[in-house]
C-alpha cells in the first residue's frame, strides 16, 4: 500500500485518476439503468435488450473512431463535443416517453458519442510517470476502474430501485457533465499531444496483444454485466439486497487488484486470472441465496481488476505512442459492447429461464473468457523485468553533414 501512495503523490496523477473515474462513472452506470428503466416502462427485459443492442452498435463505431480524432483535432475538442451530444440523446431516452425502435436510435446515437476518456488517460499515463512506475500505476488504475464497473450499477440499482429509473438514468448523465468538465480541466490534456497516426484505421489490432485485450476485455465486462442483471431480477426492485452483494463484488475486484498489482506479468498470467473469475461465478450460479452470491461473487471479483491490469499493461508495450488512443480505444470499445451484450444477453435469458439463466450466461462468458487468453498466450508479452511503456516513435530527420 505504501508503493500506491508514493505514486499518487506523484504530481497530477492522483487527481486525473480521480477526475476520469468519475467522468466515466456513466460507463458503468447505462446498460444496468437502461435495462430496468425500459423494463419498467414496457414492461419487458427482451425490449431492453434491443436498446442496449444499439448502444453497444453506436459503442463499437465510436471507440476507436473518436480515440483516433483526438490524434487530429486534440483531446478537448473532441471530448467536449461527445460528452454534449451523449449527454442530450441520453436524458431524452430518461424524459422522453419513445417506442422501441425510436428509443433505439437515441441510443445508438448516446453509443457513438461516447467521449473517448479512456483512451485519453491511458496515453498521458505514461507521460506522466517513470517506466518503472508504469505497471503499477496500471494495477491502481485497474482496481479504481472497478468503482465504474461494479460499484457504478450498485448506485444504479440503489437510486433506480429506491427513488426511480429515470433518476437512475439522470444520474449518470451528471457523472458524465460534472466528471466530464474536471477531467478537461487537467492541465496535462494541454501538455500531452497524441501524434496523428499514419497507419489506417483498425491496422492496430493486427497486433495480436491488442486484440487479445480487445476479446478478452469485452468478455470479462460481459460477464460482469451478465452477473449484475441476474443479481438485480434475483431480489426485485424493492429491496437492499441486490446493492449489498454487488457491493461484495466490487469490494472482491478492488482486493485482488491492489494485492496483485505488483505480480509479474507473464504469458499465462491473463488466463490465470480469467480463472478465477470463471470458477466464483460458476459455483455462485449454483444457488441464488444471498450469501451464497456474495461470497463467491466476491471470489470471481477477485480475478477482475487483475486481469484488466494485465490488458493495459500489455497493450501499452506492444503499440508505439501514436497508436496509443486507438488501441486503447479499441480495448474501450470491447469492454463498453460487453457490458451492454452481457446485459441483453441475460435479459433474454431472465425472460426465458428466471434469474438463474442470467448467471449461467456469466459463466459461459468468463468460461470463454478464460480459454481464449489460454490458448493464446503466445500472443502475451512476458513483461517480467520489462518496460510496459509504450514504443517510441521515430522520425525521420536530417542528416547534417559538412
Amino acid at each position: 500500500m505504501s508503493s500506491y501512495a508514493n505514486l499518487l503523490k506523484t504530481r497530477g496523477v492522483g487527481r486525473i485518476m480521480a477526475a476520469q473515474l468519475v467522468a466515466r462513472f456513466p460507463f458503468g452506470m447505462l446498460s444496468l439503468a437502461f435495462l430496468l428503466h425500459i423494463e419498467h416502462v414496457h414492461g419487458s427485459y427482451a425490449a431492453a435488450g434491443l436498446v442496449l443492442a444499439a448502444l453497444s452498435i453506436g459503442q463499437a463505431i465510436a471507440g476507436p473512431l473518436t480515440s483516433r480524432l483526438m490524434g487530429r483535432w486534440g483531446m478537448r475538442p473532441v471530448i467536449t463535443g461527445t460528452i454534449i451530444v451523449c449527454a442530450i440523446a441520453v436524458s431524452v431516452i430518461a424524459l422522453v416517453p419513445m417506442t422501441i425502435p425510436l428509443t433505439m436510435v437515441v441510443a445508438f446515437a448516446a453509443g457513438l458519442t461516447m467521449p473517448p476518456i479512456q483512451p485519453a488517460v491511458r496515453t498521458i499515463y505514461p507521460k506522466m510517470v517513470n517506466s518503472k512506475q508504469l505497471t503499477p500505476l496500471f494495477s491502481l488504475d485497474a482496481s479504481a476502474q472497478e468503482i465504474i464497473w461494479v460499484v457504478g450499477p450498485v448506485i444504479t440499482t440503489f437510486t433506480a430501485t429506491q427513488i426511480g429509473t429515470v433518476e437512475g438514468i439522470l444520474l449518470a448523465v451528471a457523472f458524465l457533465v460534472g466528471g466530464g468538465a474536471w477531467f478537461l480541466s487537467s492541465p496535462e490534456l494541454g501538455r500531452v499531444r497524441i501524434p496523428r497516426s499514419r497507419k489506417r484505421l483498425g491496422a492496430v489490432l493486427k497486433k495480436p496483444p491488442v486484440l487479445l485485450a480487445t476479446i478478452v476485455g469485452f468478455l470479462l465486462v460481459a460477464a460482469c454485466a451478465a452477473i449484475e442483471a441476474g443479481v438485480v431480477a434475483s431480489f426485485g426492485h424493492g429491496g437492499a439486497e441486490a446493492g449489498i452483494v454487488l457491493a461484495v463484488f466490487a469490494v472482491g475486484s478492488l482486493v485482488g487488484g491492489l494485492a496483485l498489482g505488483h505480480v509479474g506479468i507473464g504469458p499465462w498470467s491473463l488466463a490465470q486470472r480469467m480463472l478465477v473469475v470463471f470458477i466464483g461465478t460458476a459455483i455462485a450460479a449454483v444457488s441464488l441465496n444471498v450469501w451464497w452470491l456474495a461470497i463467491f461473487l466476491f471470489l470471481a471479483g477477485v480475478g477482475i481488476a487483475p486481469a484488466l491490469a494485465v490488458m493495459f499493461s500489455i497493450v501499452s508495450s506492444s503499440v508505439r505512442f501514436s497508436e496509443t488512443a486507438e488501441a486503447y480505444g479499441w480495448v474501450g470499445t470491447g469492454q463498453l459492447i460487453g457490458a451492454a451484450v452481457g446485459s441483453a444477453l441475460a435479459g433474454f435469458l431472465i425472460d426465458a429461464q428466471g434469474p438463474t439463466g442470467a448467471f449461467i450466461v456469466a459463466a459461459c462468458l468468463a468460461l470463454v473468457g478464460f480459454l481464449v487468453p489460454l490458448l493464446g498466450r503466445r500472443w502475451h508479452p512476458d513483461l517480467r523485468g520489462r518496460d510496459a511503456s509504450p514504443i517510441p516513435d521515430t522520425e525521420p530527420f536530417a542528416a547534417v553533414t559538412s
